[in-house]
């Protein structure tokens, strides 16, 4: 890796020889070889407290190369899971210490002639990290720098769970990848367009000035993908769009975008608050809180576990917190079952309806993520009985919709709001976000 001056700039490149045994330098700053468009290689992590997730794309092609996991870091039976582009799979156990030792064995798999996809880790032109939460600080994807960082950290108490891991994450491609920029892609960043009316707690002053507490969200990167591909299909100018976005999996957001904007979404200080997830009890009343740690004894820790990992699909159901179990159950008659599923598509249709209102309309409502995607018996108890918001879904093609990895429309030609199912792809959106930074270095 060197610098060079280019337009008065200082920009990073990287030297290069093709098959002619020419050499060019590749300049970082647009992405071209002496006037030609190249692909820009960038490797998306998701890093955990004992894991790595990573996918490699090509930005030109939008294409994942390859892409993997690697399990137990600082663990016994610690491992790679690694796939290529041509469904070709492989898995090793080997000790990995930390992430920088993750981080390592991934660009290790990524090289390897048998299962890699790159001749060299010199390939890998940018890193971007997929971030949780940016706190107060960061209202948009940025390029890590000592500052970036030292602000990071002061986002850990917003996601104590999630953003020291992303720090050592971070840590370990530097350690690994010392020349290769990385970008800090935030999943709160796309609801920083809330007005303060709709992020601001009725809480004291001291708080909301003082300790940050506000509506932050979460799933921002999904919600702005997906928005962005209904803007596609509305076909209408974006700032006359009214669109409610439902990302439900595990753990589930919903937001309200008008004219391509966040205005509100139903995470708030933390992904505690919202609708019922697979172990998150989602908005409850607060005295809820007070009445059984008096009950209990439960410390302030131990009642936020259990808001956390023991309540939503499985505390009501006594089952299980995955979506299909609870589906299953309700089809051999188990009544907390089908009780769990219809107090999540209760929500739900409670959110679209107060949204519309604030949005004063709607164009489209948008199923995303793991239940949204693949769980048919959720939107339809979510889209039944909508008829005063002029959604009608087709519940047979509806049905038939699991799964499938594409764009379908399930709205009715009669319907006068589009109802649609978007695969979410924020790994992507994290790529481009990374590659139009770097570019422009």
């Amino acid at each position: 890796m060197l610098y060079i001056k280019y337009n008065c700039f200082l920009t990073l490149c990287q030297r290069t020889i093709c098959a002619d045994r020419r050499e060019y330098i590749v300049l970082r700053k647009d992405c071209r070889i002496r006037g030609r468009n190249v692909e820009m290689k960038v490797l998306v992590v998701n890093a955990g407290s004992s894991s790595l997730k990573y996918q490699l794309f090509d930005t030109e092609t939008e294409a994942v190369l390859a892409k993997g996991i690697c399990e137990r870091i600082g663990l016994e039976g610690s491992l790679i899971e690694h796939k290529k582009a041509d469904g070709t799979k492989v898995k090793n156990e080997t000790p990995m210490e930390n992430h920088s030792v993750a981080t390592k064995i991934v660009v290790d798999m990524l090289t390897d002639k048998e299962h890699g996809c790159l001749t060299s880790m010199d390939e890998i032109q940018a890193v971007g990290h997929r971030v949780v939460h940016g706190g107060p600080y960061f209202f948009e994807s940025c390029l890590v720098t000592d500052e970036v960082l030292d602000k990071l950290k002061m986002c850990v108490d917003f996601a104590p769970l999630h953003t020291p891991p992303h720090l050592m994450g971070i840590a370990g491609c530097t350690a690994v990848m010392p020349n290769v920029p990385q970008v800090l892609v935030f999943d709160t960043a796309f609801h920083q367009t809330m007005p303060d009316y709709a992020y601001t707690y009725p809480i004291t002053r001291e708080f909301i000035e003082k300790d940050k507490v506000r509506r932050y969200g979460a799933h921002g990167t999904s919600h702005r993908f997906v928005t962005k591909e209904m803007l596609k299909l509305l076909n209408k100018p974006v700032e006359d769009t009214k669109i409610v976005t439902c990302h439900i999996g595990n753990g589930s957001s919903i937001s309200a975008v008008k004219g391509g904007k966040v205005i509100d979404t139903s995470m708030g200080f933390t992904p505690l608050d919202g609708v019922e997830m697979g172990t998150r009890c989602g908005s409850i009343d607060p005295a809820i809180v007070t009445y059984i740690m008096k009950k209990t004894g439960m410390t302030p820790d131990q009642m936020s576990d259990y808001m956390n990992k023991k309540c939503g699909f499985l505390g009501v159901s006594g089952i299980s917190s995955d979506s299909r179990d609870i589906e299953a159950a309700i089809l051999k008659g188990d009544k907390n079952a089908l009780l769990a599923a219809n107090i999540l598509a209760y929500q739900i249709k409670k959110y679209i309806g107060s949204y519309s209102a604030a949005m004063n309309g709607l164009d489209a409502v948008v199923f995303t993520a793991g239940m949204g995607e693949n769980n048919p018996e959720l939107r339809e108890r979510v889209c039944r009985d909508m008829d005063f918001y002029g959604i009608e879904i087709d519940f047979e093609l509806n049905a038939k919709v699991l799964r499938q990895g594409n764009i379908v429309e399930l709205s009715t030609p009669n319907s006068k709001v589009k109802v649609y199912v978007i695969p979410t792809n924020e790994e992507l959106m994290i790529a481009k976000d990374t590659e139009d930074i770097v570019s422009k270095l």
